[in-house]
């Protein structure tokens, strides 16, 4: 058993991996400032501190009365467009709150670290399926922020000693029983659809049409969060062996947006209105990642990737949110 300090555990991916990490007898700690994450997403089980990863007083006065084995770094800006047109916030919340809360977990001789990374490292890419060693070119300030931090990382692995695991998400998606894709504004392609499909949105706007791929649209390597949480339970298996190592979470399989469309339509039985509209600022046109590398060290496989899998679980989610609205909705009328 671990004790493990989760950040962004309020948020999608990183309240679904504290959820793992409990039901196999982990203790958990999340920190999470709910700027983003939901107070209801934490799991129950799980302690629960709202504080800033940047907070050095607030983390050190953690960290000195509860001790941690490893951490778990999942809290981070993530919204593409708005690193485009607002790199310094993603500078500060990505890299320099992440370098403060480093600092603690230094001082305090914390020294596995598991990091929440993302395949926009990577910017448009030459090879596809990607390798980790691909150059990494990033086209907007969120891939820049997190491959800043990367770096950061391989100093502390080189020169502290440290343990650090790096895991490039492509597209995390699909859901659990109890949780699921819940962001405001939402900009992720799957709930967006699912709410077209269920009536809580009128239509679904394809962002360009004109990309060098075989229909226009841009291609994705979708990815179930049930195997992302499986493979941070993984990384479990190299605690307290110093390095970085860096890791690709995908299936070496991209679908189209208008491949999404069609398997939305197929799963929920809807029409949906689509339409078309420019290009969204950094978006290269295809994301594709070669998982060799984690299958071969760790025996990863994603089990629940398969497309229908994530949109059915996906629009199981979406239709318990239509549910859990409806008393709202007969309240205020």
């Amino acid at each position: 058993m671990a004790r493990v300090l989760v950040t962004g555990g309020a948020g999608y991916i990183g309240s679904i991996c504290a959820g793992e990490l409990l039901r196999r007898g982990h203790e958990v700690t999340i920190v999470d400032d709910l700027s983003t994450g939901h107070r209801q997403a934490v799991p129950a089980r799980a302690q629960f501190y709202q504080l800033d990863i940047g907070d050095r007083n607030a983390i050190r006065e953690l960290l000195g009365s509860t001790p941690m084995d490893v951490v778990f770094h999942f809290a981070a800006k993530a919204l593409i467009s708005e690193s485009v047109s607002n790199p310094g916030v993603f500078f500060d919340r990505n890299l320099a709150s992440s370098i403060a809360l480093c600092e603690e977990l230094r001082r305090a001789g914390v020294a596995n670290f598991v990091f929440s990374s993302t395949a926009a490292v990577y910017g448009n890419p030459s090879t596809v399926p990607i390798p980790e060693d691909h150059p990494k070119e990033p086209v907007n300030a969120y891939g820049e922020s997190k491959l800043a931090f990367e770096r950061v990382l391989r100093w502390y692995a080189s020169s502290y000693g440290w343990n650090v695991v790096a895991f490039r998400y492509f597209n995390a998606c699909g859901s659990t029983p109890s949780s699921g894709e819940l962001h405001d504004p939402e900009t992720h392609i799957l709930p967006l659809l699912l709410q077209t499909a269920s009536g809580r949105r009128p239509y679904f706007e394809i962002y360009g049409a004109d990309y060098e791929t075989p229909d226009g649209t841009c291609l994705r390597d979708y990815v179930h969060v049930s195997d992302i949480a499986d493979a941070h339970l993984l990384a479990f298996q190299q605690a307290n062996i110093p390095g970085f190592r860096a890791y690709n979470i995908g299936t070496g399989t991209s679908y189209s947006v208008r491949q999404i469309c069609d398997a939305v339509a197929a799963v929920t039985q809807k029409k949906l209105d689509l339409r078309v509209g420019p290009r969204r600022s950094g978006d290269p046109a295809v994301l594709c990642a070669s998982p060799a590398r984690l299958i071969n060290d760790f025996g990863w496989k994603p089990g629940r990737s398969d497309l229908t899998t994530i949109v059915e679980s996906a629009w199981q989610w979406e239709q318990r949110q239509v549910r859990d609205l409806r008393p709202a909705a007969r309240s205020l009328s």
